[in-house]
């Protein structure tokens, strides 16, 4: 056969797309930019959780996890949890925020089952990525300023690589910053000022160089303090949920 016979290999956006996924994921893993945090998240995997006490935690950076590039909804988080994703490798897994979080995205139909305890355990998101402003658990759950600043380029990519993003769900105080201040390295706002937090705040954007950024929602994030205290309720955190799924179906 000549080489005039061959069939052409045909590019394939979407596969493109999906190994886009897969390589920024890797490259998160491998991340060593933040000495303190991967001190500690490598001595939470040694000292451990005594009910944890026979796992293999994960102990490295968390990768973002959903649906992939064609995903129309973001999640943002704070930074992995000790003793919840440092040990089992997946946002939001094993540990009561992550419960508290899926059953309400299970309900709205952003999960398709309402528990997600460890990686293969069936959960998978619809439509949906989550990622976080820090990919490293920080100490007491407080990650530095320069080592958000040192995460926030695998932010960046994660948002430019869901060209089809419209909503993004902005889980407390610094998950929002977070995003105001990518919205405003692309030049779509100057200052973070004038944009508040609340739960249930929603924060739009003017079209920017025929661009509309996507919507930014805000709730309260998962975490027990919110949630033992009935500050975060499961309705409220429902309800943001619900407005992601009008926004998105209607655009409104």
């Amino acid at each position: 056969m000549s080489s005039s016979d061959k069939t052409p290999t045909r590019f394939s956006p979407a596969k493109a797309d999906a190994a886009r996924f897969v390589d920024l994921n890797r490259r998160i893993v491998a991340c060593t930019r933040c000495p303190r945090l991967r001190g500690h998240c490598e001595n939470m995997a040694t000292v451990k959780r005594a009910a944890f006490r026979d796992e293999v935690y994960h102990g490295l950076p968390v990768p973002n996890f959903g649906s992939g590039a064609a995903a129309r909804l973001l999640v943002v988080g704070l930074a992995p949890a000790a003793h919840g994703a440092n040990r089992t490798g997946r946002m939001f897994t094993g540990d009561r925020s992550g419960d508290f979080l899926y059953r309400a995205m299970h309900e709205v139909g952003f999960a398709n089952q309402p528990t997600g305890t460890h990686e293969g355990d069936g959960l998978k998101l619809i439509d949906t990525v989550i990622t976080a402003a820090g990919h490293c658990a920080p100490p007491d759950n407080k990650p530095l300023p320069e080592e958000l600043a040192a995460c926030a380029p695998f932010l960046d990519e994660t948002f430019d690589m869901l060209r089809r993003l419209r909503v993004v769900v902005c889980l407390g105080r610094i998950a929002l910053d977070a995003m105001l201040r990518l919205y405003q390295r692309r030049g779509w706002i100057t200052k973070l000022a004038g944009h508040a937090f609340g739960h249930g705040v929603e924060h739009r954007i003017e079209e920017v160089n025929g661009r509309t950024p996507p919507v930014l929602l805000c709730s309260f994030h998962p975490s027990q303090q919110n949630t033992f205290t009935g500050r975060l309720t499961p309705a409220m955190l429902r309800d943001v949920f619900e407005r992601a799924k009008v926004i998105l179906s209607r655009g409104a």
